[in-house]
């Protein structure tokens, strides 16, 4: 019996051990379902460049511009943590179909880019993107919005507490990545084993722009008690969107609803209803 019980903690303490080792890979996830390029805007038609960031520490980042005819703004799109940027053709297309111009790019070690990742290196990709937006295209931060979907979530408030961007729109986010980990991992100390922290939550009380929270009742990965409090902790103005549909469909399950919710908040923040 005593043999069984010691057993049992080395295996318990093992796993213990394989989690803080092993985290990065179990949240980054750029080979899922691939590194390679599936498709690009070209093949939907559209004019587009393909572009070469450089971020702080001299990583090199791939990303596309895709202007919008007669575009409203423009939006800075921030990817989950799986697959690269020629997996969301579907969200560029609703974005550019509402007038505007998407600039995505592909974090350190995804896709095309170069590196590895980490929260300190996608914090630094984001304001790659922020820097080429306005300082080589000179687009006005008044008619940026920045948006980030599941992982993305927490890059884009992060760079939305340090910039000025015309809105931020947060879908199927998270409150932090320790408080995810022991929703995920219930029977083990996860929150204490978390080396990364993207605190989404506490990001969001430093915003002054408005916020848009979108989150699906089914989200079978984030729960939507998450998107909620994620929206409970941001400041005024702000707006939440639910939907239905799976965590990586519901954008598409309940496009209707979603296409008439970012309409709406786009034509506030991007001074359309004065």
């Amino acid at each position: 019996m005593l043999r069984l019980l010691l057993m049992a903690i080395g295996v318990y303490l093992g796993i213990l051990v394989l989690m803080w080792l092993f985290q990065d890979r179990l949240l980054y996830l750029p080979s899922m379902p691939g590194r390679e390029l599936q498709a690009s805007p070209a093949d939907r038609g559209w004019e587009y460049e393909d572009l070469e960031l450089i971020a702080e520490d001299g990583t090199r980042l791939h990303a596309w511009w895709v202007p919008a005819p007669e575009a409203r703004g423009s939006l800075i799109f921030f990817h989950g943590n799986a697959g690269n940027i020629s997996h969301r053709l579907h969200s560029i297309e609703i974005f550019r179909n509402l007038g505007l111009s998407v600039l995505i790019l592909d974090y350190r070690g995804y896709g095309q880019s170069e590196g590895r990742p980490s929260e300190a290196g996608l914090y630094q990709d984001a304001r790659a993107a922020w820097d080429h937006l306005l300082e080589e295209r000179g687009v006005p931060a008044g008619e940026v919005v920045l948006f980030g979907r599941s992982l993305g979530s927490g890059v884009a408030a992060w760079l939305g507490q340090t910039v000025t961007p015309a809105g931020v729109i947060l879908e199927s986010s998270f409150r932090s990545v320790p408080d995810m980990a022991q929703t995920v991992y219930p029977f083990l100390p996860a929150r204490w084993l978390a080396r990364m922290d993207y605190p989404t939550e506490d990001y969001v009380q430093n915003l002054e722009a408005p916020v848009l929270v979108i989150h699906s009742e089914d989200d079978e990965i984030i729960p939507f008690q998450q998107g909620r409090a994620v929206y409970q902790a941001a400041n005024e103005p702000k707006q939440f969107l639910t939907l239905r549909g799976g965590h990586n469909t519901g954008f598409l399950d309940s496009r209707e609803v979603y296409v008439s919710g970012l309409d709406d908040f786009l034509s506030k923040v991007l001074g359309e209803g004065d």
